[in-house]
């Protein structure tokens, strides 16, 4: 199913509270961006919040990248 519409995915698709409680916004070397706390207490990086296209095409910060 494909779905044509504006709206993020997570207001198609609405999330446990569990899971938004570990999903942060933070600043890693100048950079923000917004992660989801692990388990083992590191971060995976779900997406890049910046508007400088260079931002978008480091390797370091790439979506699922994991955060120490």
């Amino acid at each position: 199913m494909i779905l044509y519409t504006p709206m993020s995915e997570m207001d198609i698709f609405p999330e446990s509270e569990a899971e938004m409680s570990k999903r942060h916004c933070v600043s890693h070397n100048g950079k923000q961006l917004y992660v989801e706390e692990l388990n083992d207490g590191s971060y995976q990086l779900l997406q890049v919040l910046s508007s400088d296209p260079n931002d978008f095409m480091d390797e370091n910060y790439t979506p699922g990248t994991i955060l120490r």
